[in-house]
């Protein structure tokens, strides 16, 4: 029993290590690039064209943004994992959350084309709106992403009879993820290994923290891929007249 308990302190130990190992580097890299160009404007300001330096801030800028949205994913993920995470459910209508959300999207990526199809008659669906929207934010971002410049992004939203859920899928025109590395795209830390992703930023906790949340809520999501593109689905249980309320539930 004994060694039982020190085998799983050092895999615990060794976790910790390797969480603070990633994170380290995830932080190092923005930090170094920012510190290198703001130094070569501080020191060669007067050389540099007016080109140069708008580009110069331009990096320190993204590199900022980098930084923004690490710190936040981490700040979600360790929300997530402690007893804090209060969940406040609230009766939704779908369709109108997946347009606020693309609506958003577009706004970063100007080029992509959105194609949006809404079943007829759906039902809302009973979720926590601030987390429903990060979920839809993350895997509608994540299609765009990795999708050709003036591609197309699919979102089908449809009502599943047989087991009373709403079904969102959105489908990339990306280069696919092969069978191997789907069952470790959900994983913290974890990302693609391929010369598209390697020109990509990502920290590998975008996927991790959408499972998560989904799965909280008592949602599923599956990802279909192939040559053409991926395809992430969520889905939901469809609201009953009587969750037309507001229910807390601390997670």
């Amino acid at each position: 029993m004994a060694d039982i308990k020190e085998e799983q302190l050092n895999k615990l130990e060794q976790a910790q290590l390797d969480f603070i190992s990633t994170v380290s580097h995830e932080l190092r890299t923005p930090l170094t690039s920012i510190r290198g160009f703001a130094d070569t404007l501080l020191s060669s300001y007067d050389k540099l064209s007016p080109e140069q330096r708008e580009k110069f801030l331009h990096i320190i800028k993204d590199q900022s943004n980098r930084l923004i949205k690490l710190v936040e994913n981490l700040l979600t993920v360790s929300k997530m994992q402690s007893d804090k995470d209060l969940l406040i459910y609230k009766s939704v209508d779908v369709p109108s959350f997946v347009d606020s959300v693309v609506q958003m999207i577009k706004l970063k990526y100007k080029t992509h084309n959105y194609e949006c199809n809404f079943a007829k008659n759906l039902p809302k669906i009973l979720v926590d709106t601030d987390k429903f929207q990060q979920i839809l934010l993350n895997i509608i971002d994540n299609a765009s992403k990795y999708s050709p410049e003036g591609s197309k992004v699919k979102i089908d939203v449809k009502q599943n009879f047989d087991e009373n859920t709403v079904s969102i899928s959105v489908q990339d025109n990306g280069i696919g993820i092969s069978k191997e590395d789907i069952g470790k795209i959900f994983n913290k830390f974890s990302r693609i290994d391929s010369p598209l992703t390697r020109k990509i930023y990502g920290n590998g906790l975008g996927l991790y923290i959408t499972k998560t949340l989904v799965e909280k809520m008592n949602g599923k999501i599956s990802v279909e891929s192939d040559n053409n593109g991926s395809c992430f689905t969520v889905c939901f249980k469809a609201a009953t007249p009587e969750d037309s309320g507001i229910k807390k539930i601390k997670e």
